[in-house]
């Protein structure tokens, strides 16, 4: 609104400049008069007028009546004009007098103009965001009211859908989809972003009919990107890791190389190839070359520069505050979990998790992070409950790389050296063997033998 109002205000001024500039600075007569050009012109005549009685083209008494008669003529024309009363002279109507009231005149007109004719809502970013709500929430209801009398229409509960969904309303995006009968069963496009609707309403869990949709759009179009993205997902939380790659590795094809969305794909390739103890891949893009399997790419140094720790603290309070509002979020838990624990405040990280319920005991991740806090509250002991949510994961996934070192540390502290090396063992299985954490584990392994006495290699459970 400010810089609309500072160039308004300055092409007015610009425009009052030019109407006023020949009112209040009036240009400068000429220096050539009317009389000294007359008098030039009759001066040029006379000379003329004795070259050709010279000639003997007229006779005296000729040349001497139009010398007679161009003196008279000159003289009247010479003469200094009557001087005219300015009538204006005491008239109330004065340049400058003029050119106050058009300086008044210009501005208030223009702003009574476009106070009657303009919309000075539409540079009010505030105001447009409302008013462009507020339209889309009148063409819904239109929609929805068109739909409610010709209700076979199936790409109008479709649309109607997709817009309850943009708006938040998700009940309604349900029922919409469904009355949009088998056209939902037919485009690929429609199949995932209603398996995207179940899954959020269902505190983001794709098992089920939304996994069913996606399967059923990856069948008609084994391309689509976010049908791979859900694809993946559902298969990484089930411990399929190996399905997960590949999901993620068919998307990765479809991505630009160099973008974010891209190094976020190979990053999740990479973790899941770790857990499924596959080799590395050649296909990570250039900006992530060189990380670590399962890691994030780093994070860039002057973004990470600008994260002071009161903002991070803020952002923590924040999310606090929304979970006490919207305590049934146990997404919205375990990452207030995490955030106090990189903080520090182990006790609140404790409550935290106990607050995520049920999303924590159905993942062996989660499980193995809370008994890793609870073990650090502990000073290292892995005793109790700690080693009950350890074990609660390996039932999970058996094969779980932290879990399993978790409990073959456990195992090992309380001189259980076989169980431990049996642990261990098994998380040889899921690392890469010329790996760095697979060559720690190994000198574990070889501790536990010689303080146990244990010559022969055991094989680990399947």
């Amino acid at each position: 609104m400010t810089v609309f109002s500072s160039i308004a205000a300055l092409l007015t001024l610009l425009a009052l400049a030019w109407l006023l500039r020949p009112l209040l600075w009036p240009a400068k007569r000429s220096g050539v008069s009317s009389q000294r050009l007359n008098a030039s012109i009759y001066s040029d005549q006379l000379e003329a007028l004795d070259r050709d009685l010279a000639r003997g083209a007229i006779t005296a008494a000729d040349c001497e009546a139009t010398r007679d008669e161009l003196k008279l003529r000159m003289l009247d024309d010479t003469e200094d004009p009557a001087v005219t009363t300015a009538a204006g002279g005491n008239s109330f109507w004065t340049a400058r007098r003029t050119a106050i009231v058009i300086a008044l005149l210009v501005p208030i007109g223009a702003v009574s103009m476009y106070a009657a004719l303009g919309n000075p809502a539409a540079i009010d970013p505030v105001a447009t965001h409302k008013l462009d709500d507020e339209k889309m929430v009148q063409m819904v209801e239109s929609l929805a009211a068109r739909l409610k009398a010709k209700p076979d229409d199936p790409k109008g509960w479709a649309m109607l859908a997709r817009s309850y969904k943009a708006m938040g309303r998700m009940d309604e995006a349900e029922q919409a989809y469904v009355k949009s009968g088998e056209l939902v069963n037919t485009d690929p496009d429609l199949m995932v972003d209603y398996a995207d609707l179940l899954a959020v309403k269902a505190n983001n869990d794709i098992e089920g009919k939304p996994l069913a949709l996606v399967n059923k759009a990856l069948a008609l179009n084994p391309q689509h990107p976010m049908g791979l993205m859900m694809s993946g997902v559902a298969a990484y939380r089930r411990n399929d890791f190996k399905l997960a790659v590949a999901q993620w590795e068919k998307l990765l094809t479809l991505l630009d190389p160099d973008s974010a969305d891209a190094q976020q794909v190979d990053a999740d390739i990479q973790d899941a190839r770790a857990k499924a103890g596959m080799p590395g891949t050649a296909k990570t893009p250039a900006a992530a070359q060189g990380a670590d399997a399962g890691k994030l790419p780093p994070v860039d140094a002057a973004a990470a520069g600008a994260m002071t720790p009161e903002m991070i603290n803020s952002m923590v309070e924040r999310l606090a505050a929304r979970l006490k509002a919207e305590p049934g979020d146990l997404a919205g838990w375990v990452k207030l979990a995490r955030a106090y624990k990189v903080q520090g405040k182990l006790a609140e990280a404790e409550a935290a998790y106990g607050k995520a319920g049920k999303m924590v005991d159905a993942d062996p991740d989660l499980l193995t992070q809370f008994a890793d806090l609870l073990a650090t509250r502990a000073g290292g002991n892995l005793d109790g409950r700690a080693l009950a949510l350890v074990n609660k994961a390996l039932v999970l996934n058996p094969k779980h790389p932290m879990a399993l070192m978790m409990a073959g540390s456990a195992a090992f502290r309380r001189a259980d050296y076989a169980q431990a090396i049996g642990h261990w063992e098994k998380v040889l299985t899921v690392l890469d063997p010329a790996s760095q954490d697979a060559k720690l584990v190994a000198a574990e392994i070889a501790d536990a033998r010689s303080k146990g006495g244990i010559g022969l290699q055991l094989k680990a459970t399947p």
